[in-house]
């Protein structure tokens, strides 16, 4: 039971430090999209696809909701689809929700 209780811990490490990774690299992208004013539309939707995998960490997902209200001032529609497929993957029970 130890080695099972261990090898879940390794993989939760693990899983922390992939999204440590994944925001340092988002971040940069993120704020180039809105300091320039980006409207491409499919590149920030491009972006937020990928994000979306590890907005379990806290950072990433403020980093997230920030492209996601640059992508609403373009276009509303896509925002808010952005916003539901958040809360289908990660919020349970309106515990998240994207504000």
């Amino acid at each position: 039971m130890k080695e099972l209780t261990d090898a879940i811990r390794k993989l939760a490490e693990s899983q922390k430090q992939l999204a440590k990774q994944a925001c340092e690299q988002y971040s940069p992208l993120v704020n180039n999209i809105i300091n320039n004013g980006s409207k491409d539309v499919n590149h920030i939707c491009y972006t937020l696809d990928f994000m979306l995998d590890f907005c379990f960490d806290e950072q990433m997902l403020m980093l997230y909701r920030r492209l996601c209200r640059h992508l609403y001032s373009i276009d509303q529609h896509a925002a808010a689809d952005y916003v539901r497929y958040y809360r289908d993957m990660w919020d349970e029970e309106g515990v998240n929700t994207l504000k």
